[in-house]
């Protein structure tokens, strides 16, 4: 067994908190489209699945139905605008970078957010110039599920890919993390649907808080 080196984490839902900006950019579209509001508990599991997720939860019509790109490009737009309104690192999120830096390990991220978005929120919240690693979702032509992004965060961070760590929020998450052959850890405390069960994701462990984290980082050293 590898010891960790290398801490990859999901952006919406795992390493921030990003639904109460995301679901602003929805009623906001939805205000403009003369349509209801939604609920914030409503909006929030769906936010971990993109714009196009959203658009379908909040106007009830698919990708190709008439209107459908207008109205996600014009989510986007808003929450562009918006983009560290609200948005935060998870509580306890902030100690775990600190403590994995001080461990002498290494964290990046990958997420299928376009960088366009990805990087005036990490440039937010302080985390870029920390950050061995941001893979965004054009990074390369592939996205997650596919392994792609996590083998490419690997190589930035000079770890192999059983010296990484994978931590999600959805089941692309840790299907791409098992595929590039890297260690999944489930974000509970992330934007888990009421139909979504993690348990049969098959990831190395499910984590109540961050905190977890790093419990799971310190057993597998122990155990190396």
């Amino acid at each position: 067994m590898c010891p960790i080196k290398t801490v990859l984490f999901d952006l919406d839902g795992t390493l921030a908190d990003t639904a109460p900006d995301l679901a602003f950019a929805l009623n906001e579209v939805l205000r403009e489209q003369g349509r209801p509001t939604l609920p914030f508990e409503t909006i929030r599991p769906v936010v971990s699945h993109g714009g196009m997720a959203l658009i379908r939860l909040g106007f009830d019509m698919e990708p190709d139905a008439p209107g459908f790109e207008d109205r996600r490009q014009r989510l986007l737009e808003i929450y562009r605008d918006n983009i560290a309104r609200e948005t935060r690192l998870f509580d306890g999120m902030e100690a775990v970078l600190d403590a994995i830096e001080a461990r002498g390990l290494n964290w990046g991220v990958v997420t299928n957010k376009p960088a366009w978005l990805t990087e005036p929120l990490l440039e937010r919240l302080e985390l870029r110039r920390r950050a061995a690693c941001v893979v965004s979702g054009d990074t390369l032509d592939e996205r997650k599920p596919h392994p792609a992004p996590l083998l490419h965060a690997c190589e930035l961070c000079g770890s192999k890919a059983p010296e990484c760590v994978y931590v999600g929020d959805a089941r692309r998450d840790i299907e791409a993390g098992s595929r590039a052959d890297m260690h999944t850890l489930v974000a509970l405390f992330g934007y888990i649907g009421e139909n979504d069960d993690p348990a049969a994701w098959q990831a190395d462990a499910m984590v109540e808080s961050p905190a977890a984290i790093l419990d799971w980082i310190d057993r597998q050293h122990n155990e190396a």
